[in-house]
């Protein structure tokens, strides 16, 4: 593979890397990153595993700024790259663009519904999976307060957090969940400084799980958890690894199954909305050798009933998204 530099013009600070046919599917990886061990990462082995298991290509390009995101579609696109895939409900304003203008190009999206025959848009039940932690929170916290950090203040992430909510409030009633998002910009998304600050303060308030949803600022609340020997919970990667015996579990969004889908797809890439929930595996907790210690067999039953009940359909999880309320929590 090559090094194509200047992708964007002299001054661009991106670099693609490319093979030699045209018809490569291509994926951006958001702001933080692909190696942010959480959102873009598990995008990136989604692309991983498609070329390992078909010794096929692909171009990856990495943003700087949000100044380069319809830039960076359309050369891509112009380039031949066939399917494009981006992770983050931001690229959505510049897709919406940049699709009308290449309609034989298939485009899928991550985290957001963009209207265009030729895209697929590919979102989640995060409030499923994180229902599910919060009830393993619930049930493991023994001062009875649990923190819920985001990263950027936006409804999606308080998607996560209202899903945690009602899973603590399902397996403790009168426990208590603190509340906070790291910022209302896109930096937000990687600040681990902030993370730590605000794990810190949570801590203080009692708290003794704490569940980040903050792509690479959430690497701080889990190291400063960690650190004061409490437990954490990761998101989208399993993160169990990171600090054996000290991450409860993880909220898996399996990001890289769909990435896999859409390469996998190719130029055949299907248009339309595909919601990937507990009931098809798009959403989950994570269990290994990392956390085996931390989660008994009636913690883990528990949890596995709630997801039972999920999936056929007996329990529904509130969805913030749906009308920006949160029964269990006050944002």
């Amino acid at each position: 593979m090559t090094l194509m530099k200047h992708l964007l013009g002299a001054s661009a600070l991106l670099a693609v890397t490319a093979g030699a046919a045209l018809a490569e599917p291509a994926i951006i990886f958001d702001l933080g990153g692909k190696f942010d061990k959480s959102f873009n990462e598990a995008a990136f082995n989604g692309a991983q595993r498609w070329a390992t298991e078909t010794g096929g290509t692909f171009k990856e390009l990495e943003m700087q700024s949000e100044a380069q995101r319809e830039q960076a579609l359309r050369q891509l696109a112009e380039g031949g790259a066939n399917p494009i895939v981006m992770t983050g409900f931001a690229f959505g304003d510049s897709l919406n663009i940049v699709a009308a203008d290449f309609p034989d190009t298939k485009f899928a999206i991550i985290d957001m519904v963009v209207d265009q025959p030729n895209v697929k848009s590919v979102v989640f039940n995060e409030h499923e999976g994180s229902y599910l932690v919060g009830m393993m929170a619930g049930l493991a916290s023994k001062s009875g307060t649990v923190g819920f950090i985001g990263g950027m203040d936006i409804p999606l992430i308080r998607k996560f957090g209202c899903g945690y909510a009602q899973g603590v409030m399902a397996a403790n009633p009168a426990a208590k969940v603190v509340l906070n998002m790291t910022g209302t910009t896109p930096s937000a998304w990687n600040d681990p400084v902030k993370g730590a600050e605000l794990t810190k303060a949570q801590i203080a308030q009692g708290a003794d799980v704490i569940y980040a949803a903050a792509g690479g600022t959430g690497i701080g609340v889990l190291q400063t958890a960690a650190d004061e020997k409490i437990l954490s919970i990761g998101v989208d990667s399993n993160q169990n690894y990171m600090h054996p015996g000290q991450v409860l579990t993880s909220m898996m969004k399996r990001v890289d199954n769909a990435v896999y889908e859409a390469f996998k797809e190719g130029d055949a890439l299907t248009a339309g909305i595909n919601v990937m929930g507990l009931a098809n595996d798009g959403v989950g907790y994570a269990m290994d050798e990392n956390n085996a210690s931390l989660v008994t067999p009636e913690m883990q039953a528990a949890v596995d009933a709630a997801a039972a009940k999920i999936k056929s359909g007996e329990l529904v999880v509130h969805d913030y998204m749906s009308d920006n309320t949160c029964p269990a929590a006050t944002f």
